[in-house]
């Protein structure tokens, strides 16, 4: 492997190399899908350009859940077959990707008065079948427990959030939770660059015809590239390259609260949506003490905008589910911060977008253009194996086999080996084995060891490393990219000057 260090160097050498030197496969999108796609082709053999118009994880592969789970939900739709290669995938990304960057999270489903003690039964069923998924994967039970039923003081225990009344008990079951969504998309971007693949931000596709033209945002360059195949991974925008793909997106709403205010710490709520069975309002904790509220299932029209709104409606949704089964009335007042992501499901028959297809599609088109859209975060390893193969059919590309099943990111290592890292766990939690080489800045300088602002916990450290190893070009790809301090707008504007004089004074060293 080469180097894995993403920057504005490299960015610049990388680009006048693309301009001038043929390549076997352009991808174009830089979300988790094009990311995988990138690793996926890289680690085979192939030589790799990657374009993105905006930065890694712009689009929705940073507003997820950051969930890696094993498709409960699908389960109780029937649909077997995507709950398994869930299960799967989430044990490749859990023990093998991506340790590192994730955890299991205990999720406690409340047994209240509006639960039917047929209805707890029933969920019960499926959580125990979701577990025969998970065994039949390899999870081992020291990674993802066993789900149980426990006891109405446990569950207050473990949620003390919970509104008590008719309380009768809980059922805990335990998922993948993701540390950072947009960190694993730019883990698996520097992943493939240390095989070679020139990942190139800023870089816009203006024709995926016959030339493929790409235009450098930076300086409005305008440039043709010359590649043996293509694999538009732009998701919600994916049709907006090929006229033949047609999606139907859908928005899913998140609000940002705190954990400690509403007594949702360690353990996350599953809370079933009122005449939607399999259908869930999730509570989840972050390693930051904030917890995310989400999420909505709502069909989308019109243009696709580069950042979703969340509209009244979702809050609303949103604040008055969750206050069903907390003890704390939540008004809006309560809201620091609120995102939304646009699913890019392939069109269907349907009318509802929660009823569309979560499986994932690989469309060959002509000009040896494969795109791939659909699916989910947690099967991105999948979908990118899939359009690999249908890309290297299609073009007749000589590449080995796929080798991300055991291929494990920058940063990833055994989980005894992680504990066994010299470097604050909050670091470890988000660089892995690399967190003392984030750290060594600090101990340098110990300024560039304190944090940001009072109650931000990143410091000018993970600054400066975000701009000399992870492709950070300006202050939004550090807040609300490399850190997720912009899910606040308040805390971003708290420490935009100061982030923005790191990154200055990091370009002209």
């Amino acid at each position: 492997m080469s180097g894995t260090s993403l920057n504005a160097a490299r960015r610049r050498d990388d680009l006048a190399a693309l301009a001038r030197e043929p390549v076997d496969l352009l991808i174009v999108g830089g979300g988790v899908t094009g990311a995988g796609v990138a690793l996926d082709a890289a680690s085979r053999g192939l030589s790799v350009a990657l374009v993105e118009a905006h930065d890694l994880a712009f689009g929705t592969s940073r507003w997820s859940s950051k969930l890696v789970h094993g498709g409960l939900r699908y389960l109780a739709r029937g649909d077997v077959g995507l709950a398994r290669e869930s299960a799967i995938e989430r044990d490749v990304v859990m023990r093998v990707i991506a340790p590192h960057l994730t955890r299991s999270l205990p999720q406690l489903i409340a047994l209240r008065p509006d639960l039917s003690p047929r209805l707890a039964a029933l969920t019960f069923a499926g959580l125990g079948a979701g577990d025969v998924l998970r065994r039949a994967a390899g999870t081992p039970g020291s990674v993802l427990p066993r789900p149980r039923r426990v006891s109405a003081q446990e569950a207050l225990a473990l949620v003390p959030g919970l509104n008590p009344d008719g309380l009768r008990g809980g059922l805990l079951s335990f998922d993948g939770q993701l540390i950072d969504d947009a960190r694993l998309v730019v883990a698996l971007a520097r992943t493939a660059a240390g095989f070679g693949a020139k990942i190139l931000t800023r870089v816009r596709m203006t024709s995926l015809g016959s030339p493929l033209l790409a235009r450098d945002e930076l300086t409005g360059t305008e440039f043709a590239i010359d590649a043996r195949a293509v694999v538009n991974a732009a998701g919600v925008w994916a049709d907006q390259l090929v006229d033949s793909v047609q999606l139907r997106p859908s928005r899913g709403s998140h609000l940002v609260l705190d954990g400690a205010g509403l007594g949702v710490t360690g353990t996350a709520l599953t809370v079933p949506i009122p005449g939607h069975f399999g259908r869930y309002l999730l509570v989840l904790p972050q390693q930051d003490g904030r917890v995310y509220l989400g999420l909505t299932d709502e069909p989308v029209d019109g243009p696709v905008p580069d950042v979703p709104a969340v509209p009244q409606s979702d809050v609303d949704f949103l604040l008055g589910t969750a206050a069903t089964v907390l003890r704390k009335p939540l008004r809006e007042s309560d809201v620091l911060g609120a995102f939304a992501g646009l699913r890019p499901l392939v069109a269907g028959s349907s009318e509802r977008s929660a009823d569309l297809s979560r499986h994932h599609a690989v469309l060959p088109g002509p000009d040896r253009v494969v795109t791939v859209v659909g699916g989910k975060l947690t099967t991105y390893r999948k979908m990118a194996e899939d359009a690999v193969d249908a890309v290297v059919r299609l073009a007749g590309l000589a590449a080995g086999p796929c080798r991300t099943r055991r291929l494990p990111l920058v940063g990833a290592g055994p989980r005894d080996r992680l504990a066994a890292v010299e470097a604050p766990a909050r670091l470890v939690a988000r660089y892995g084995v690399e967190a003392p080489r984030v750290a060594a800045a600090g101990e340098v300088d110990p300024d560039l060891a304190r944090p940001l602002a009072p109650g931000i916990e990143v410091t000018e450290a993970e600054v400066l490393w975000a701009v000399r190893h992870e492709g950070a070009l300006d202050a939004d790809d550090v807040l609300d990219r490399r850190t997720r301090i912009g899910l606040v707008a308040a805390d971003a504007n708290l420490v935009r000057d100061r982030v923005t004089g790191v990154i200055r004074a990091a370009m002209d060293s």
